[in-house]
């Protein structure tokens, strides 16, 4: 009876091992930083980003011409002023400086965030098509162009995303 069930058993795997060497294997690859850049949506997001980029300079600049100010002020009147004042003037601009230093951190920390934050919809849509172009026809494995060291036999999948996104 142990026997039985033992060479039933292989049989089974030995049939299912054999059903999946039989299936192919077909591969893709995109550039997606490429569809990236032909998405229409793309330019709004930009434009969006500049804007805020643009806000946040606005503010940095302002920073720096009211430290350039008061640094100009502290140097045409630094002999005329005490020692305690002339060294409260001096930590007062360095702390400001320290300020506008961060201020140029946190904008940059701000924008890449919102760079991510817009671009976020616009590759997951880029996703989502190469999930449908994946399944449609058949493919097991789409790897990135840029990644891909070596291909053979993998199709370039680009007019097969483009057409799902309605591209030209």
């Amino acid at each position: 009876m142990k026997k039985g069930l033992i060479v039933a058993l292989v049989a089974m795997m030995a049939f299912a091992g054999n059903a999946m060497a039989q299936k192919t294997i077909k591969l893709g690859h995109i550039d997606r930083a490429a569809l990236l850049q032909i998405m229409p949506e793309r330019d709004s997001a930009e434009a969006a980003f500049q804007r805020d980029a643009a806000d946040l300079q606005a503010e940095i600049d302002a920073m720096v011409k009211e430290f350039e100010t008061k640094y100009n002020d502290y140097i045409a009147k630094r002999d005329q002023l005490s020692e305690l004042i002339r060294k409260t003037k001096e930590n007062d601009l360095q702390t400001m400086n320290a300020r506008i230093e961060e201020a140029k951190t946190t904008a940059q920390h701000q924008l890449e965030e919102r760079q991510a934050e817009l671009l976020k919809p616009i590759i997951e849509r880029i996703k989502n098509a190469i999930d449908e172009v994946g399944k449609e026809n058949g493919y097991t494995y789409i790897f990135e162009s840029g990644a891909v060291l070596y291909s053979q036999d993998s199709d370039d999948i680009m007019p097969l995303v483009k057409k799902k996104l309605g591209l030209k």
